[in-house]
């Protein structure tokens, strides 16, 4: 009887997906649209919070650059104590719903900048770990040849802090691709406002949500391979010299 019900269920979920391919893919796209611009926006802004609360004050500044850093500093760690400490969910309903009448933005629009402003709180964290990781005697090198701080920031310290975070960068996008059903109480038409949609529709809303999260599962696994392989790539020795043995031996030696 419950063999009988579980291919039951199978065979009805496997129907819902045939018969509304159109719609969960649409739903995928905008998903994965969402979760990847997201990211991505997220991370610029986390690279420039990051910075700015990497930014120590020197004994050495005047009392104007003293108070310019100290209030960058705090209103840094204002925003991630309040993006880190709320839900998406409810920053979605008070963004979208306060600054509607204001900016008259769309339901897309104020998705795409609710995921970004939140993911950008949590890659400040992440860059801020990234640039305390890069070795304090490549900072002192590039301040010998003559470097800003600002330089030495962007040319010698980031593009290190970003590699030595890769993975956790990664994982953002991964939490993206899950957490961008929150925006769906704004209206955001993605995976699981498509999927309440067709279940609605249906009547049958176990096997539909089935169907989701087989799809939640196989984009997160196949994002997760891409990041895992590109992470090896990073991590590879470069040289422009074949390693002794891939170079093949003379005949006699």
């Amino acid at each position: 009887m419950i063999r009988m019900d579980v291919q039951s269920t199978l065979s009805s979920a496997w129907y819902i997906f045939e018969s509304n391919r159109s719609i969960f893919w649409y739903g995928i796209k905008t998903t994965l649209y969402l979760a990847l611009l997201g990211t991505v926006l997220g991370l610029c802004i986390g690279l420039i919070l990051g910075g700015i609360r990497a930014i120590k004050i020197e004994p050495n500044d005047n009392v104007f650059v003293k108070t310019i850093k100290k209030v960058l500093r705090a209103f840094v760690s204002i925003y991630v104590w309040f993006f880190r400490g709320t839900p998406m969910m409810v920053q979605a309903m008070f963004f979208y719903y306060g600054l509607k009448p204001i900016i008259g933005w769309t339901a897309s629009v104020a998705g795409i900048a609710i995921i970004s402003i939140n993911t950008g709180a949590y890659m400040c964290e992440i860059v801020r770990s990234g640039i305390q990781s890069v070795d304090k005697g490549q900072i002192e090198g590039a301040r010998s040849l003559g470097m800003t701080n600002i330089q030495t920031m962007i040319y010698i310290v980031l593009p290190q802090a970003i590699r030595n975070s890769f993975p956790s960068i990664g994982n953002e996008f991964i939490v993206n691709i899950k957490d961008s059903s929150m925006l769906n109480v704004i209206g955001v038409v993605e995976l699981f406002f498509q999927t309440t949609s067709v279940a609605g529709t249906m009547g049958l809303f176990t096997e539909t949500f089935l169907v989701t999260c087989v799809i939640y599962l196989l984009l997160t696994s196949v994002a997760t391979f891409i990041l895992t392989f590109v992470e090896k790539k990073m991590n590879m020795p470069k040289t422009s010299f074949p390693s002794s043995q891939s170079v093949p031996k003379k005949a006699g030696n």
